[in-house]
């Protein structure tokens, strides 16, 4: 299997994961994921990049079956409001393309906030930079890299 900047950065710290190759990178759904790997959908978890009121970029890692709560989410990083960062802004922002962001690895650090749901779980899966390619971790694990909270941020 291909080794992806973030399966590296991984290696780097020293944290342990699994790395997973699901198909030949036509599958994108995070529901369509889970099912190919044969794990409970609240185990796998999408990033999202967003935009708030000021300006300022966040990052939010949900489980793939659920909806980014705008308002939550914005109250999580104390703005006034957030909305989704556009498709086209996210390779120059992030360096990943839609469907193979990671929390891990991109272009510079945002605020970061994992969904509550990710603090009883002892492996979490999600993308590892790649569309195709996923990594299991420790949630607690993934602090060793990046500063990140956790906060209720779904509908």
């Amino acid at each position: 299997m291909e080794k992806t900047n973030v399966m590296r950065t991984l290696d780097r710290k020293k944290i342990q994961y699994t790395p997973h190759c699901v198909g030949d990178g036509s599958v994108t759904n995070g529901v369509q994921i889970a099912q190919i790997l044969g794990v409970d959908e609240k185990c796998v978890f999408k990033t999202l990049v967003t935009v708030g009121k000021s300006g300022n970029h966040y990052v939010f890692v949900i489980p793939v079956k659920n909806e980014l709560d705008l308002k939550k989410a914005a109250k999580a990083v104390g703005e006034k409001s957030i909305e989704m960062l556009k498709s086209k802004e996210l390779l120059p922002l992030t360096g990943y393309v839609h469907g193979g962001c990671s929390p891990i690895g991109m272009k510079k650090f945002f605020t970061t906030t994992f969904d509550s749901s990710a603090q009883s779980l002892d492996k979490i899966f999600f993308s590892a930079g790649k569309i195709g390619y996923q990594v299991e971790v420790n949630p607690k694990d993934i602090s060793k890299i990046i500063r990140f909270g956790f906060a209720e941020v779904t509908v």
